[in-house]
């Protein structure tokens, strides 16, 4: 993998691509909220149309930055963390109502772990004014997890129309998960090159 010096663009915080990734950020608190009450079928409902609106602009920002030459720091920096706080989001909200539970939840946990030891290392190499590119092992991670947690989101009230829709969530959220610990060493290994100066 990988690490290139981050290229300087300026004037363009307010591009269309950085207010979709401002916008899923916004969409993190509201899809929390609507998951509050699990006992309220078309809140969950509610909450899963908000997720896959933001999932897609985590499909469109990127496309239209390269599109549209409107490539920032501060999009290139908020991108993936604005993944990050509603993956992180949704997983505990959906562990508090134990539509996670059991051996699941450490998936739950691998994919939480992973995100923090990449957060911690992307803010180590910054210092460094160095950064580490998403892979595309790591973009379809991201995709799996988001369709992993857009069933679980459905969770109950989607098996109540189809059987199955929670352990189909469950069984990518392990695929997922799977993908997590091989993206997470992958980043790592890169990290540990630039730390000891090959």
């Amino acid at each position: 993998m990988a690490i290139t010096t981050l290229a300087r663009n300026p004037g363009l915080t307010w591009s269309v691509p950085n207010l979709l990734t401002y916008g899923r950020v916004a969409a993190v608190p509201v899809v929390a909220g609507c998951l509050f009450w699990p006992e309220i079928a078309w809140m969950r409902w509610v909450a899963l149309g908000i997720f896959i609106a933001a999932g897609i602009t985590d499909f469109l920002d990127g496309y239209l930055a390269r599109a549209l030459s409107q490539q920032s720091r501060i999009g290139q920096m908020l991108d993936p963390i604005a993944d990050k706080l509603l993956v992180s989001a949704v997983l505990m909200m959906l562990a508090a109502d134990h539509t996670i539970a059991s051996y699941s939840l450490t998936a739950a946990i691998i994919i939480l772990c992973r995100e923090i030891l990449v957060s911690g290392l992307r803010e180590f190499l910054a210092d460094l004014k160095v950064s580490i590119p998403v892979s595309n092992v790591a973009k379809w991670k991201t995709t799996l997890q988001l369709v992993a947690l857009g069933f679980l989101i459905a969770g109950p009230s989607g098996d109540q129309i189809i059987q199955g829709v929670t352990t189909t969530g469950l069984v990518l959220l392990w695929v997922s998960a799977i993908l997590t610990l091989y993206t997470g060493w992958d980043y790592f290994r890169a990290g540990l090159k630039e730390m000891i100066g090959e």
